[in-house]
């Protein structure tokens, strides 16, 4: 998996490793939500201080919903999150059985939750079909599909151009011809689509030296890791093994290879760091802001509609809603045809060299970035993410200071 032809994935939002180049002082968590409440603001046109108060319910609802989703388990088909016209939750269920709307507590508030019956079919349901299929609907559709969950309909969506939709027979052919094969209800999308691991371009980076080539490359960081007696950072699996992080004055810090994973389901690898590194990653553009990581998001906490933020090299630093769970990327981008675990998370900005950069919001982890899916005219439709959970044992994220460093070593 090391060849020049694989090697096109790197990138990044980069992270603060070394702490010569974190001298600046961490963000509050109050400041990390102020930043993104302002990304939020600009998006739905809310004042200041309701962004914020949305955001903070974002983080602080996860408990309630996910007990609500657990309830209603074998109703389930997804869950989503309303921003307009007011903001609220919407569990999707199958069956005709109404349930009463409620309210959870989220921070200061409460956040009303709504239920909508007649989902076509169960989450668990649409997963299990689009795993144990996804060869035979490639095959219909000449391989090149991509596929996701609506959680607000319980379809499974494929995503195909419009010319591959007529030479199979039509959209409304293939509906009920894939419905028939699957077992569970399936929608056609023809968009004109090209999904794509994001290649490599730089910045406050990863440099290292093609041994086959000679030519030198670049990537960069997402976050910091531990084994328990190590110390890494991640970064996009087709990086090279050997790799020196550049911080802001071009001073070089040789790191560690320990492995990469980018089969499936994975997109990252990881270096050991000679020196102690603090858990902070930058957010803004201009790399001159950076944010502790204070707690993760489960992917299976993960809704249709969180508003996420990311940093890449190429884009900058930016914030969306996330729009497909249990994603499968079209093509081969996973050493063959990818796993639906991946997230998908709107455009506009992403391009190439922004892959393995963090995906966040306020102080939260999520992810690392993988690829991007665009249209014919080059323009970025969403990019996708792996979630944290897929880390390899057992290295996980670091949200404290490493024990050296707490001890002010």
């Amino acid at each position: 998996m090391r060849s020049l032809s694989s090697f096109i994935l790197l990138l990044l939002a980069w992270f603060a490793l070394p702490h010569r180049a974190t001298a600046q002082p961490a963000q509050t968590r109050a400041e990390a939500l102020g930043q993104d409440a302002a990304e939020y603001v600009r998006a739905y046109g809310v004042p200041a201080a309701e962004a914020v108060r949305r955001l903070i319910a974002q983080q602080d609802s996860v408990p309630a919903i996910d007990a609500i989703a657990e309830r209603y388990r074998d109703r389930l088909a997804g869950v989503s999150v309303q921003h307009r016209p007011d903001y609220r939750y919407i569990v999707y269920l199958t069956g005709a059985r109404p349930v009463a709307p409620t309210a959870v507590s989220a921070g200061p508030t409460r956040v009303p939750v709504q239920f909508r019956t007649g989902a076509k079919a169960s989450r668990e349901r649409v997963l299990w079909a689009l795993t144990h299929h996804q060869p035979a609907i490639r095959a219909a559709l000449s391989g090149t599909p991509s596929m996701g969950i609506d959680p607000r309909t319980g379809e499974l969506v494929v995503i195909a151009a419009q010319s591959v939709v007529d030479r199979a027979g039509g959209a409304a052919a293939l509906d009920a011809g894939l419905t028939a094969l699957t077992g569970v209800p399936v929608r056609v999308r023809m968009l004109d689509l090209v999904d794509r691991n994001l290649g490599p371009q730089g910045g406050g980076r990863l440099d290292g030296t093609d041994p086959a080539s000679g030519r030198r490359y670049r990537c960069t960081s997402g976050f910091l890791v531990g084994d328990g007696a190590r110390i890494g950072i991640t970064t996009a699996a087709h990086c090279l093994d050997e790799l020196a992080y550049i911080d802001p004055t071009r001073q070089a810090t040789p790191l560690g290879f320990v492995g990469q994973w980018g089969w499936g389901y994975h997109d990252v690898q990881i270096h050991t760091v000679p020196t102690v590194a603090r858990p902070l990653f930058f957010t803004d553009t201009a790399r001159t802001r950076v944010r502790p990581v204070e707690s993760q998001r489960a992917k299976t906490s993960t809704r249709a509609g969180d508003f996420v933020c990311h940093r890449g090299e190429s884009t900058g630093y930016s914030c969306a809603e996330v729009t497909l769970l249990d994603f499968a990327p079209a093509g081969e981008l996973c050493g063959g045809h990818c796993l639906p675990t991946w997230v998908a998370v709107a455009g506009p900005t992403c391009k190439q060299g922004d892959s393995g950069g963090p995906v966040f919001s306020g102080t939260t982890a999520f992810g690392i970035v993988k690829g991007a899916t665009f249209r014919t005219d080059g323009s970025c439709a969403f990019y996708f993410y792996m979630s944290l959970d897929y880390l390899p044992t057992p290295w996980r994220l670091l949200t404290e200071p490493p024990p050296a460093m707490a001890q002010g070593e």
